[in-house]
Order: C-alpha cells, then structure tokens, then sequence
C-alpha cells in the first residue's frame, strides 16, 4: 500500500504537468478538445492524490514503522483518533494535506465549473495545475512522506504530545481548506490577465470560492486560538505569534476581497483592485507556508526542516508572486478600470473598508516581516510584539468596526449618510445604554472595557437594525413585515450574521481582557481559595495512567456563593516517555459565557503544588462570534445567486424562415 501510495503521487504529479500545459495551449490556439482536457486530468488528479493519502495514513493507522514519516511521528500505543490525525501532524503528511485540499478545489472548478466560458475554465485549471506541479515537486524531492527504513524499528517515536488532541483533526484541515481555496481566487485572476478580459460575470464565479475559502479560514482561525488557550496553560487567546500572524494576514486580505467583489458584481467598479487582492491574498496564503516550513522562526506552529525545503518554497514564492505581479503589471493597464459611483454611497462604503483591511494587514507584515529582514540584514535580534500589534491594529479597527452597519443602510451609486445615521439611532441609543449600564453596575470598567462594549453592541444592533428595515418592522402590519423578513435574500441575512459575529467576539475580548481575575499561589491539599465570587478547594494530586502517557490529576471542586458544590475541575500534568515531554492539561469548567480556568504547576515535596488560575467573563464570544460568522458565510453561501452563478450562455436562436 505505501508503494502504491507513492506511485499514485508521482502519476499526480506527472498529470499536474499535463494539466498545466495542455488545456493553456488549447485555449492560445481555440482548440476545443484540447481544452477538454482539463477537466478530467483535474479530478482524476484529485482521485490519485486521495490515493496517496489513503495511503499514507494507512500505514499511520497500523503503526508501519518501516516509513520513516510513520516511525518518526506515531506510537503503537497511541489512541486510533491520535494515529489518524497523525498523518498530518508533521511537515510532510501536512504538505500531502496541502495538495490534496488544492487538487479538490481543482476537481470541484472541473466539476461546476461547466457554465464558465471555455478558455476561462481552460486557464483557471491550467493555473490550479501550475501550482499543483510546483507543490508535488517540492513534495516528490525534499519531503517524500513514503521515504523507507530498513530494518523496519519495533517502535515509533510517538507524535508530539501537543498534537495529541482534538484539536489536530480540526484546525489543520479548516486552516488549509482556508489558505488553499484561496489559489482558485488566485487561478480566476491570473486567468483572466492572461486572456485581458474582466468583468461583472467573473466577480460572480470568484465570489463564492472566495466565500468558501473565507468560512473555512475563519473556522480554522478560531480553532487554532482555543486549541492554543486550552493546550498550551498560558490563559491567553492570541499572541500575535508570527506563525498565526502568516494565517490572519490572508484573512484580512480575503475579507477585503469579498468585499471588493460584492462591488464589482454589483456594480462592474473595482476591477483591477479586485484582480491585485486575488492574488495578493493568495500570496500572503504562500508567505504562510514559508514561515512555518522554512526554518526562518522558532514558533510553536513552525516544522523543524532543513534549509534546502525553505529554498525551494522560496523559488515557489518568487515563481507565483513574483510572476503573476509582473503579468499583472503589464495587463492591468489594458483592463477598463469599471463603473464610477459618489464617495457616499455603498461602493464608497466598502472601497473604505478595504482601504482599512488592507492598510492592517499591511501593518500585520511590516510587523511580523521586519525582525526577520532585519536579522538577515543586519545580525539584530528584535521582536515586535504584542504592545505594537495591539496599538496599530487596535487603532485601525476601531473606526472601521465602528462604520460597519452604517455599509448595509447606503443606497448604491449615491448614498444618504444622513439618512442613515438616522435609521441606525436606536442602535446608537441601545448602545449607549450598554455602556452606561456597564460602567455603573460592573466593578472595573476600563476606557477599553467601554469602547469595546460600545463597538460590540453597536455590530449586534446595527446588523439587527439592518434586518429589520430590509424587513419594514414599524412601517407595515407585523403580518407584512414577516413575510417580508421571510423573503429576505440569504446574502442579506448572511451579512447581517457576520457582522453580528464580529460584534460577538469584540464582546469577547473586552470582557475576557478587562475583567478577567488572576490567582498564582501554592496549594496544599484542602486549602481553599476565592475567586470571582466562588471557593476553590484543592483536593490533592492522583497518579493515573494514559494509553501512552503517565498523568498526575489535580482536584479541584467548585462552591458558589450559596454554599453548594458546583462541581469539580480536573487539571493535569503529562508525561509521555517516548517522547520523553511533559504536557500540561488545563481544568476548565464552562458557566454561561465565562470560564474557570486551571492550569496545575510542578508537585512540591510536601504534597503542595503550584497554581495558576483565571477568571475570564464572557470568553467564550471569542469562538462563538467565529462560529457566528461562519454560519453567516455559509448561509450567503446558499443564496441562488451564488449558486446558480453566471448564467450560461444561451445558443442563438434558429433564423425564422420568411412566409412567402
């Protein structure tokens, strides 16, 4: 099976090649069949590629330690789940992922992609073919994950203990299915500067690719921070780490495209902004991949690699980048720049989104990118970190966030911010009273704490309101009003849902960051301590035993202000002895939207032990306003219009013979 699995990569490879070739020369010449090609080399590309997969994680389920990738990176002693996710759990099963998600979106443009025009299908799968070439080479001659080990050992090495979790089986793949689904945006692109035609018809078959990326994006994200804050024992949510830097660069980017190509659907403006997002945020989704495979960081995230891997990941940057900016720059001029609208209408409301997105994201690499170039300029060593991040980009949220629902309420062409303004009072009177309530009724309420309430009620309500006007709540009979709201286009509730996300998660971060409670202190069996209104008793430390670990469990149980228990946390301390690392598994127990977090430090010789634990109101909006906004993206997702697309062209009616 591992032979095949590797055979299989190769044919991939080598139909990647044909792929890249064939269907490009077929659409320069006007030959049909060669065109033709496209389609089913891609899925059957992507059937091999599956193949090989299959393959590979295969030989991780029964432990075959004759690969080195399998001995390397899993334990016979492992749960099945840890085996499974295994598979991609390292630098080379998570690049068979990477190509395995992008030859699926290959297959997926092959497959419904059958009302696009045929020379535009024929470059975008010639593009998704380039890349899906230039990977499988990477894979094939420095990252073979089938690479063998004679003699075969009797045991593996285990896989890190960090990566023994849920988590792994749901943060990589939403995070590649996110920074992949980018490169058809970036195929649409390419493919339409190569044959020097754009318009309103090409914004509506990017569209929903690029929504698609985006969800998966967002999930990815928002996993990935509460994997880390329960994983890692250090409370926080994000670090601004470089590693999860290079993933939300491409979300901001994403956002601003989506929004730019609403604009230029709408109203045929923002053609060639539209074009330099696509390929910019694909770009950014390939800078990631550099950083966490080249070696350049230390992070949590990064794979430990050899320098010839980051050189060729290089040469892939510079080939992609590079070439589609130059093709850019000499077709850009040629393109009609689109439609004019008045700086107070929707189209200015979103161009000055985009202008916000960009310039944070802009902000985020300058950053993420400068203790690095500095380094390889100069010798320094600097790091840039939360402090700046916080202030820059905290400073360019703010007054986009606090624009966002007046986007919705503006006529398109030529808009009436006064009018809208006006409609959006009661949410302005609703957000008010919030902040007033918080800062009489809640003890610590910081000039943070408030603007962060304030932004957050305001998205919730504005997103309300926008729903209701679209609805006529107030102006027509109750009845009317529901079938209307009924009747709404799911784009409408769609985007509604996502701004009202956001408004979650800003809630979030504002009561997690100002009201949390802190406790660092030794416990001894039986001691008490108080926090955020409830008694904490240590009831000591058990040993137990894991499927592949050791574990000490610390007892925690729970009392309310009433004086009944209300439960226990369980917090942790791992070893694993193939690995020979410890772990640390924090106790967290949920109530309503805030969380008691433990996390059990070194046993001291009298049976005591370290602990630190936290208090964190209304964490939980963090992750769910990311759930929020990814529901809302799938519902827009299942509006007709985007999934019916741009329709087909419609044969030419037969000449009418003429009556004699």
């Amino acid at each position: 099976m591992v032979e095949i699995g590797h055979f299989a990569l190769v044919l991939a490879f080598a139909l990647a090649l044909v792929q890249s070739v064939v269907p490009l020369f077929g659409a320069r010449t006007g030959n049909e069949r060669l065109m033709a090609v496209g389609g089913p080399v891609a899925v059957t590309g992507f059937a091999l590629t599956a193949l090989s997969f299959a393959a590979l994680a295969t030989a991780y389920v029964q432990s075959d330690f004759s690969v080195v990738n399998v001995w390397e990176n899993s334990h016979s002693l492992q749960p099945l789940l840890y085996k499974f996710t295994g598979t991609w759990g390292n630098h080379e099963g998570s690049m068979l992922l990477w190509v395995l998600i992008l030859t699926f979106f290959g297959a997926l443009v092959a497959a419904f992609g059958a009302n696009l025009p045929a020379t535009l299908r024929a470059n975008v799968l010639a593009v998704q073919g380039w890349i899906g070439a230039a990977f499988f080479l990477f894979i094939l001659t420095t990252s073979n994950p089938f690479a063998r080990l004679v003699p075969a050992p009797i045991e593996g090495r285990d896989l890190n203990p960090i990566l023994q979790d849920v988590g792994l089986a749901i943060h990589p793949p939403l995070l590649y299915l996110g920074y992949v689904g980018f490169s058809v945006c970036f195929s649409f692109a390419v493919a339409a500067l190569i044959d020097g035609k754009i318009d309103a018809a090409w914004a509506r078959w990017v569209r929903p690719w690029t929504l698609a990326a985006w969800i998966f994006l967002t999930g990815g994200i928002a996993m990935g921070s509460y994997w880390a804050y329960y994983e890692l024992g250090w409370g926080g949510f994000w670090f601004w780490d470089p590693v999860e830097n290079a993933s939300f660069m491409p979300w901001l980017a994403g956002t601003a495209l989506l929004h730019s190509a609403i604009v230029m659907e709408k109203r045929s403006a923002l053609k060639i902004w539209t074009l330099l997002l696509a390929i910019l945020t694909f770009s950014l989704s390939l800078l990631g991949t550099f950083l966490v495979r080249s070696g350049v960081l230390t992070s949590v995230h990064a794979f430990a690699t050899d320098p010839s891997r980051g050189i060729f990941i290089l040469c892939i940057l510079t080939l992609f980048i590079g070439g589609s900016l130059s093709l850019f720059a000499l077709r850009a001029g040629s393109l009609t720049a689109g439609g004019i609208f008045q700086p107070i209408s929707r189209e200015g409301a979103l161009v000055l989104n985009n202008l916000f997105l960009t310039t944070a994201t802009a902000t985020v690499l300058i950053g993420t990118l400068y203790p690095l170039v500095l380094e390889a300029v100069t010798g320094d060593k600097i790091s840039v970190g939360a402090p700046f991040f916080n202030l820059t980009f905290g400073a360019l949220m703010v007054p986009l966030l606090v624009l966002v629902p007046f986007g919705p309420l503006l006529a398109w062409k030529r808009g009436d911010i006064y009018g809208a303004a006006q409609r959006l009072m009661m949410a302005f009177g609703g957000t008010l009273f919030a902040v007033l309530a918080a800062m009489l009724f809640v003890d610590g309420v910081t000039a943070f704490a408030a603007v962060g309430i304030g932004i957050a009620f305001w998205l919730v309500l504005g997103a309300l309101t926008d729903l209701a006007l679209k609805s006529g709540l107030g102006n027509v009979p109750a009845r009317t009003a529901f079938s209307r709201f009924v009747g709404l286009p799911r784009s409408v509730f769609g985007t509604a849902l996502a701004h009202l996300g956001i408004g979650l998660t800003v809630l979030g971060i504002a009561g997690a960051v100002s009201f949390e409670q802190e406790r660092i202190l030794t416990m001894r069996p039986g001691e008490t301590v108080e926090i955020a209104g409830r008694i904490v008793r240590f009831d000591g430390i058990h040993p137990s035993q894991g499927p592949n670990f050791t574990e000490d469990r610390g007892r925690f149980v729970l009392t309310g202000a009433n004086g009944k228990e209300e439960g226990e946390v369980v917090s942790s301390k791992r070893f694993f002895p193939a690995r020979r690392m410890p772990t640390t598994e924090t106790g967290i127990r949920t109530m309503g939207f805030s969380q008691l977090y433990i996390a059990l430090g070194d046993e001291l010789p009298d049976g005591a032990a370290v602990v630190r634990m936290w208090w964190k109101p209304l964490v939980t909006l963090i992750w769910l306003g990311g759930i929020v906004m990814m529901f809302g993206g799938a519902v827009s997702l299942t509006d007709r219009r985007l999934r019916v697309g741009a329709p087909a062209r419609r044969a030419a009616d037969k000449p009418k013979v003429a009556a004699s």
